[in-house]
């Protein structure tokens, strides 16, 4: 067996998502893998490889118990083989909740996973994961997700859309609309990685400290996405992006990341997702990747090479 799921980006609505803002997401050209063949002993043997073919996560389960009989680790970066591995185990026992049938068998698998994108590039390695896990135990995503950790859900929409979409929380439930974002200027538009991997729970976990009535903002965001879709120009998509990072800022009581890093920069960027990390939205034109690799920053993406 064989399942996908597709990365994803959050560029409109970044922690107010959270609340019910409707916001833009789009689904990117990477993704991961994960591959699952059965074999006769009766464990579970877990692989995880990166976009260059190494292994950098192993892990063996007891099928019958569903418990760790011995993981290891091959990184010089965050978390332990211990952690990951019981990480991986809540998900699995999670999904297992849902779908009791799920790896109730006498025989085994054999689980590969394979990122397309290298890992430090929080296009969503976790949530890619969960939805391919979800697909393997038929059952919903957006439970799993929820049941494992926290979050929006806007990225398990991303791994099983292959556009655009708006995604928005009412009620708690998931509302997913598959919209047509092509802008005329998207080769004005570079995602720009900032080789720093934000915990986007650290972030959430800030955000929902502040309890803030912000109701207003919630639906001037909302406004935003929309006029996303509907606008013609670079000159009037800079000012949605300028008004957007305002707002957020504002909310969130830290400086948007053109006043923090790149206050001469002479398009708009917008943060995307959790502020300080991963991928930003750059404007500009063909001398904007020398403008960022002059600054240290090697790795920038046109929009085409980037959206799905």
């Amino acid at each position: 067996m064989n399942f996908y799921s597709n990365g994803k980006l959050l560029l409109t609505g970044e922690y107010v998502v959270l609340e019910g803002a409707k916001s833009l997401a789009v689904p990117t050209k990477f993704g991961q893998d994960l591959i699952v063949e059965k074999i006769r002993e009766p464990q579970l043997i877990w692989g995880s490889f990166t976009n260059s073919g190494e292994c950098w996560f192993e892990a063996v389960f007891d099928l019958q118990k569903l418990r760790l009989v011995n993981c290891s680790f091959n990184s010089d970066k965050e978390g332990n083989a211990e952690f990951i591995a019981e990480t991986l185990l809540t998900i699995l026992q999670e999904a297992k909740k849902l779908n009791p049938d799920f790896l109730q068998t006498k025989n085994g698998f054999v689980v590969k996973t394979n990122l397309t994108f290298p890992r430090d590039w929080g296009l969503g390695s976790s949530s890619t994961l969960i939805n391919s896990i979800a697909s393997w135990a038929n059952i919903d995503a957006f439970k799993l997700l929820w049941n494992s950790f926290k979050g929006s859900g806007y990225d398990i929409a991303c791994a099983q859309n292959n556009s655009p979409i708006f995604y928005q929380l009412e009620n708690k439930k998931p509302i997913v609309e598959q919209v047509a974002f092509n802008p005329s200027f998207k080769e004005n538009l570079f995602f720009v990685h900032l080789n720093k991997k934000q915990d986007s729970k650290e972030g959430i976990a800030k955000f929902r400290e502040t309890k803030q009535h912000i109701e207003k903002e919630i639906k001037m965001i909302s406004e935003i996405s929309d006029a996303f879709l509907s606008v013609k120009s670079l000159e009037d998509f800079n000012r949605l992006i300028v008004e957007h990072e305002k707002i957020i800022s504002s909310i969130i009581k830290v400086k948007t990341v053109k006043e923090n890093l790149f206050p001469a920069y002479f398009g708009e960027i917008k943060s995307l997702g959790a502020w300080g990390g991963d991928f930003v939205l750059a404007t500009g034109n063909s001398t904007t990747p020398a403008y960022f690799k002059n600054k240290g920053f090697e790795t920038i993406l046109s929009y085409s090479e980037m959206v799905l």
